[in-house]
């Protein structure tokens, strides 16, 4: 891709396009009676005038702005405002609660709150508290402030599935970086209508959901607060969406009718966050006549790794790397592996991606083995170079000596009858003694699933005990919380 260019800033890159169309509708919140549309020259107007309101405040460029707003167009106003001014957004989760939200305090050190009402606030808020957002999108526009692509443009969290949060500093760049997944994963047009399931703090949803759709100049559609999956499939027909992008968790919610979905408008879907379970994209073909496009990222990296409208993903695989980026299959110390050895998926600090580094008390941290980031993503590269995903390094499983991924585990269960979910995560039973447990959703037998893994799994990879439960927990995205299941499972008699 071609340098970013300089000067720059990224909510300028961001509206550039929608200034050629700016009737045309970039935001629309579906709600269940209507829907709450933003013209592309509303959406400048506001987001430049928050600017303003936030420098007339008497903020400094550099200064971090904390975001507590939930699924409403204030969001993204917000979020590009404060980049448009200089200022540095951290969108954080709606459901945090003030102790979280206490603990990431001393991390952030903000400078303000931009907040709504409802949701929590840390117990002392160390900073002025600005809820009238309505008045600042009111003030005379501000410009937009632009230097170096390297600097720091906005902050947000890891899932905090491995620990505690880390809080993930981006460059501008980070943006045009965004553009090697328009062909790479997305097939995205100008005339494209994206609709997103996730929140917008989340990464996926504010990049796939809304940064990008408005680079290019395409409508970005978000489901109200509150929309309940099952009623997704009405709205993705009444508002005409082309691209449909979620978790795999929504689309196992929207197929359990097992039922058709006609979906007329739709040219294909997108999913990440966690591993599409292949059984899972084969029923959505069949219920849509859509294909699913995978895609492998984190908090550090946006996405790099998918299958797209153009190079499909070869079965059981995730993809390719996108054009433009640079990876690496390596040890644990930074040495390249033989194809078909499953090993650590790198990426090269020179990505336009990349974070800058883990924000700390004197900078960024930016954890490198030479010249390569370690995602902890385990990955195996086939001959054509498509990529097999073998699950999270920290959530390997280790029992009888033996290390053991759960998605291999939870993928042999693929397609049993009556089997809505599984997930597999290991049970200390005496001291210094684990065993695998699976626990699932949905009407199979204990004595069913027991059968088929001895069927399809080594002795020493199938689960020693199963565990029903009605639901697994799910972010709210729903992306599976495996520390949440393995406390759960600790816990059950």
């Amino acid at each position: 891709m071609q340098p970013c260019p300089s000067p720059y800033n990224l909510a300028q890159d961001v509206l550039a396009a929608g200034r050629a169309t700016p009737d045309k509708i970039a935001l629309a919140v579906l709600g269940p009676a209507r829907a709450d549309r933003w013209s592309f020259a509303h959406l400048e107007r506001a987001v430049l005038g928050l600017a303003g309101g936030l420098l007339a405040q008497g903020f400094a460029p550099g200064d971090r702005i904390l975001l507590r707003l939930g699924n409403t167009p204030e969001f993204p106003v917000a979020f590009l405002g404060a980049v448009a001014a200089g200022l540095v957004p951290v969108p954080t989760a709606e459901g945090l609660t003030p102790p979280e939200l206490d603990r990431l305090i001393p991390l952030i050190a903000p400078k303000a709150i931009l907040a709504a009402p409802g949701i929590a606030l840390p117990p002392d808020p160390p900073c002025p508290v600005l809820t009238d957002l309505a008045a600042l999108m009111d003030h005379a526009p501000g410009g937009y402030a632009t230097g170096d692509p390297d600097r720091l443009a906005y902050i947000v969290f890891t899932s905090g599935s491995s620990g505690r949060p880390k809080p993930v500093a981006h460059a501008h760049r980070a943006l045009r970086a965004r553009r090697l997944m328009w062909d790479g994963w997305y097939g995205l047009q100008s005339t494209d209508r994206v609709l997103h399931a996730g929140a917008f703090n989340w990464t996926f949803t504010l990049g796939t959901g809304l940064l990008d759709p408005w680079s290019i100049g395409a409508t970005a559609l978000i489901p109200a607060p509150g929309t309940a999956p099952e009623t997704l499939p009405l709205l993705l027909r009444r508002h005409d969406a082309t691209i449909l992008a979620a978790a795999p968790g929504i689309f196992r919610k929207l197929l359990a009718g097992d039922t058709a979905l006609p979906l007329p408008k739709l040219r294909h879907a997108l999913a990440a966050g966690e591993k599409l379970p292949e059984t899972l994209r084969a029923r959505w073909q069949a219920a849509t006549g859509t294909p699913i496009f995978e895609a492998l990222g984190m908090s550090e990296c946006s996405t790099f790794i998918s299958g797209s409208p153009a190079r499909p993903a070869p079965p059981g695989t995730l993809g390719y790397p996108q054009p433009g980026r640079r990876i690496a299959i390596l040890t644990p110390e930074g040495t390249p592996v033989a194809p078909g050895k499953i090993c650590i998926l790198a990426i090269h600090r020179g990505d336009p991606g990349l974070m800058l580094g883990y924000l700390g008390q004197d900078g960024f941290d930016l954890p490198l083995t030479g010249d390569w980031f370690l995602t902890g993503d385990l990955v195996s590269e086939d001959r054509d170079g498509a990529l097999h995903y073998h699950g999270r390094r920290d959530d390997l499983m280790t029992t009888g000596g033996f290390r053991i991924s759960p998605l291999e585990v939870e993928t042999a269960f693929q397609g049993a009858p009556g089997l809505v979910d599984c997930a597999a995560s290991p049970v200390t039973v005496k001291s210094e003694t684990d065993i695998i447990a699976l626990a699932h959703v949905g009407t199979a037998t204990e004595d069913s699933l027991r059968a088929l893994a001895e069927t399809r799994l080594a002795r020493y990879k199938q689960p020693r005990l199963y565990i029903a439960l009605p639901a697994l927990p799910r972010s709210p995205n729903g992306k599976l919380d495996r520390r949440a299941l393995a406390r759960i499972l600790k816990e059950s008699p």
